[in-house]
């Protein structure tokens, strides 16, 4: 059985005590380059007559590299919190399997976007069902995409609410690290990661 949500952020605190440094400059590379890619028209100039070829290449390779960096950080908090050898590199590990990390994300956003085309309802309950699957994949390099989705599928049976008020129990911190102009989610967002990996750890414990 999962420990309490607090306990679970408990835990998340203590691991990242005395180690705050490389976490925060992770998230910080992540956002960097997230932010870049997700703006439209970042890189144009007024009177480009390529502007509109530039507003729908940003959002495209935004998509494209979001699946290996999303694996990415799976794989650097996974051995940061579990305290085996890690590198900041590590956080681009997904371009070294691209088609298989890119594939996963594709899958779990056309499923998404189909399930919230009901109702809002069903597509944040998809979300959630398929929010262990970059931890899946790094744990199972022998695993498909479609096997890895199909395991955070199971995994995430009956314990979605419970991930579900995991995440909004930091909506107050992400809310006070706006206030700051961003510069407070360099230590929000690792505190997120770190206790989403825990919840992860706990869950395949307690199989």
């Amino acid at each position: 059985m999962l420990p309490e949500n607090k306990i679970i952020r408990t835990e998340a605190r203590e691991i990242l005590k005395g180690r705050w440094g490389q976490a925060i400059l992770v998230m910080f590379i992540y956002m960097a380059v997230v932010s870049v890619w997700s703006i439209p028209g970042s890189g144009k100039q007024p009177g480009d007559p390529f502007n509109p070829v530039i507003d729908l290449m940003f959002p495209a390779v935004s998509f494209v590299i979001s699946g290996p960096l999303a694996f990415g950080i799976a794989c650097f908090f996974l051995s940061f919190v579990r305290r085996e050898q890690y590198e900041i590199s590590s956080m681009f590990e997904g371009f070294k399997q691209f088609s298989r990390t890119f594939t996963a994300y594709f899958l779990m956003t056309l499923f998404t976007v189909l399930w919230a085309l009901l109702l809002i309802v069903p597509g944040i309950i998809a979300a959630l069902k398929y929010s262990q699957t970059f931890f899946v994949l790094r744990d199972n390099p022998q695993m498909s995409p479609q096997e890895a989705i199909r395991e955070s599928i199971r995994l995430m049976d009956g314990y979605k609410m419970k991930y579900f008020l995991l995440g909004l129990s930091f909506i107050g911190w992400v809310l006070l690290g706006c206030l700051t102009l961003g510069i407070g989610l360099l230590w929000v967002m690792p505190y997120i990661e770190t206790s989403l990996t825990v919840f992860y750890l706990r869950r395949t414990e307690a199989q």
